[in-house]
């Protein structure tokens, strides 16, 4: 099922983000600061802005945050897609990504970007399978004091 969460639900959300990260970056980023990512910095986000999210047997597995563009000239953004690892592959990525899509339509939004590390084939594949297209734009982004390339993905909604 997916939901709007609750600003009480903030910790389990971060938690989805602090565990995929670890999994998903540890090709990329430090260990020492992917070990050190604080789930308190990450609920208090999520508290003041609740995201959707996916819930399986009364548990939070995945959570999207969508909202407007920060990029000039740009419309909505899909800010964040996190399903915990233990989930991936479950279908639950799908179901987000639709309902965050389906929720910057509702917003008045038409078109959408995101942004993903390049060094990221897992995330790419899945949002290309989901319509996604890259538009030439990166940049760099420190993230646990590494610097790191992104590339822009857009999508007409």
């Amino acid at each position: 099922m997916i939901r709007p969460a609750t600003p009480e639900e903030a910790e389990a959300v971060a938690r989805v983000q602090v565990e995929s990260w670890r999994a998903a970056y540890a090709h990329a980023l430090p260990a020492e600061g992917l070990a050190g990512l604080s789930l308190e910095v990450r609920a208090d986000l999520h508290r003041r802005f609740p995201p959707l999210v996916a819930e399986a047997d009364g548990e939070i597995v995945g959570f999207v945050s969508v909202g407007e563009g920060r990029d000039p000239g740009t419309d909505g953004e899909l800010l964040a897609i996190y399903v915990h690892p233990e989930h991936w592959g479950s279908g639950f990525g799908k179901a987000l990504i639709d309902a965050g899509e389906a929720r910057l339509r509702e917003l008045g939004h038409a078109d959408a970007i995101l942004w993903v590390l390049e060094d990221n084939p897992r995330a790419r594949r899945f949002y290309e399978a989901a319509g996604w297209t890259t538009d030439g734009t990166t940049r760099p982004i420190e993230i646990l004091g590494v610097l790191v390339p992104e590339i822009r993905y857009v999508k007409r909604l």
